[in-house]
């Protein structure tokens, strides 16, 4: 009898148990369908939307060069450093000059004294130095090899480019890059010594698909953005297209940037092309989101939230061009009014409020 009583009281306390629980959920789920979730709107209308094509690039600097000596000694001379601007003509460098200094001085001994050689045998031939231009080419060329003249001017002008050769010189204004010796250094004939940049003007190498090639033309505008520097934004031209397509579907094209700033050679940066494609619903990109694994836009009709099933015709990094799904019987017209915010946690007929 006791082990019926205690049976009857546990029903009794899990069955109130169970009506509280109920009443709370109710209450619970009455509460969250009467909150109003604040949005922002916007009415759609037809505009002109900027299509973008983006790709991959490198930078290149129009005018680059590596500047070596050609001749081999010790550096006794260094004007520049890393990062530093240089101008057309300035000095960068020397080597030691002494031997060379002195050669050069040898063959201008030499030459005046086979001068005097050639004088001899021209006046043997009733002709005189100074009266050249009278000579017969041939007679002057034969007493010139004679008298050793020729080969002492050679020597003379080969010594002139030997001396010459010890002076690194920039051929353009730019920045110097990559110089890895010092003062004292032994430097080899032919090694490479440094670069010279023009980071005034910049090219952009970068590719695109074969279907993309009606998007691009010599002369069009780009827009290329360093992966480094998000937050700058060059603009430039297309300058080339190879008419060729490699074995991955792509093309090559190169632009011309203008105003430079703080590029360097070799940066990577995104390239954008934009096309304007007239006559588009255009919303923003978080007003799309994701139900069902459909795009869905929420329109606003009596209060409430009602998703509609689209479909995104072109992006660029702010916005989608959109339209109705032509297979879930939506409709999408200018004047509707949609969510472009907000929308995250939103459901079928949510109750909203705009901000």
């Amino acid at each position: 009898m006791k082990q019926i009583t205690l049976f009857l009281i546990c029903l009794i306390v899990l069955s109130c148990a169970s009506k509280q629980n109920t009443d709370d959920q109710t209450a619970e789920k009455r509460q969250f369908l009467a909150e109003k979730n604040p949005v922002d709107i916007m009415v759609l209308k037809r505009s002109t939307f900027q299509k973008e094509l983006v790709s991959n690039g490198k930078l290149k600097a129009r005018s680059k060069s590596v500047l070596k000596f050609s001749a081999g000694e010790e550096l006794v001379e260094l004007n520049v450093k890393n990062g530093e601007r240089v101008h057309a003509g300035q000095v960068i460098a020397r080597l030691r000059q002494d031997k060379l200094l002195q050669q050069l001085e040898q063959a201008k001994v030499a030459l005046e004294q086979t001068r005097f050689e050639l004088q001899d045998l021209l006046i043997g031939q009733n002709y005189s130095l100074a009266d050249s231009a009278k000579i017969p080419k041939k007679t002057y060329e034969t007493v010139c090899v004679q008298s050793g003249y020729s080969a002492a001017r050679s020597r003379l002008a080969a010594a002139r480019l030997d001396y010459a050769a010890t002076e690194l010189k920039a051929p353009f204004s730019g920045i110097i890059a990559g110089l890895k010796y010092k003062l004292h250094e032994q430097v080899s004939s032919g090694s490479e010594f440094c670069t010279l940049i023009d980071n005034s003007l910049f090219e952009v190498e970068f590719p695109v698909l074969e279907p993309e090639l009606n998007d691009v033309s010599v002369g069009k505008e780009v827009k290329v953005i360093p992966f480094s520097m998000r937050d700058k934004m060059f603009k430039g031209r297309i300058t080339e297209i190879n008419p060729m397509v490699d074995e991955n579907g792509m093309i090559q094209l190169k632009a011309t940037l203008g105003q430079a700033g703080q590029l360097m050679d070799g940066m990577n940066v995104q390239v954008l092309v934009e096309n304007a494609v007239a006559a588009q619903l255009v919303v923003p990109k978080p007003a799309v989101v994701l139900r069902d694994n459909q795009e869905v836009l929420f329109k606003i009709v009596g209060g409430k939230a009602y998703w509609t099933y689209i479909q995104t015709l072109f992006e660029n990094s702010e916005s989608y061009a959109v339209i109705a799904h032509p297979e879930k019987g939506a409709t999408l017209e200018p004047g509707d009014t949609v969510i472009v915010s907000g929308n995250l946690n939103l459901a079928h007929e949510s109750e909203i409020v705009v901000k």
